[in-house]
């Protein structure tokens, strides 16, 4: 008898400070969390990252911008299949996408 092969749970974080984002796996509502999420998955690979870039007051998604690219920097990017981009701020979201592409992650603008 063949012994069946376990199913494995994506893993789709997101970071919002509002939407709910019901598909994902695990949310975080700051950047602070966001960095501690990642941090959480530095060593395991992450099949969706949704990224909104406002997540209110003075707070936005820069911050985990920051340590995605610099961890690429050092020749150790996050091992991420998409980053999905879903920011209701047009200037905001163009500049994650930019700045997370020039680094070799692949990601998408999307409506969440």
């Amino acid at each position: 008898m063949k012994e069946e092969s376990p199913v494995l749970t994506p893993v789709i974080l997101g970071i919002d400070d509002l939407r709910p984002l019901p598909w994902t796996t695990q949310i975080a509502r700051s950047s602070g969390e966001g960095i501690k999420l990642l941090q959480e998955h530095r060593d395991s690979f992450i099949d969706e990252l949704w990224l909104d870039h406002d997540l209110g007051g003075d707070d936005s998604i820069l911050p985990v911008v920051t340590l995605m690219e610099e961890a690429a920097f050092h020749e150790r990017p996050f091992r991420i299949g998409t980053v999905f981009v879903h920011s209701a701020n047009p200037i905001g979201s163009e500049t994650v996408v930019r700045s997370l592409t020039r680094w070799g992650y692949s990601v998408q603008r999307a409506t969440a």
